[in-house]
């Protein structure tokens, strides 16, 4: 029995490995607010959970055969770079207030995956514990 490879734990994993990759993407735009023609960079996220989900065979529970299946649309994640606009007059293009709205959602994303996490970890003990 493998109790921390199901495709929930694995999914929850990626999720937070995702967030992980934002955040790091995030900070460096902040640090770089005042250097000279840097461009701000973004992580579409929508690709990291969908890598998880196609890596850990997550599917729906279909109890009729009229349910329409569902299934990610499956690409890499990516860092984009956006170089079609200027911000500063140097040249950089860096939202200081975008790029802190940003970080709080980015924060709320991971704290609600480690709540997640601690519940189905709370689930195991109280199960190993034998219910007490």
């Amino acid at each position: 029995m493998d109790l921390f490879g199901g495709s929930s734990f694995i999914a929850l994993q990626r999720g937070l490995e995702g967030a992980q990759v934002r955040q790091k993407t995030i900070t460096q735009n902040i640090a770089n607010v005042d250097t000279p023609n840097y461009k701000a960079k973004q992580i579409n996220f929508k690709h990291t959970l969908d890598e998880a989900l196609k890596d850990s065979n997550f599917r729906a529970n279909r109890t009729n055969e009229k349910h329409v299946e569902f299934s990610s649309t499956l690409s890499t994640p990516s860092v984009q770079v956006n170089r079609s606009s200027v911000y500063n007059h140097n040249g950089n293009n860096v939202d200081i207030d975008v790029e802190m709205a940003e970080l709080a959602k980015n924060q709320i994303y991971y704290n609600a995956l480690i709540d997640r996490i601690n519940g189905r970890f709370n689930s195991l003990q109280t199960v190993i514990k034998g219910g007490n």
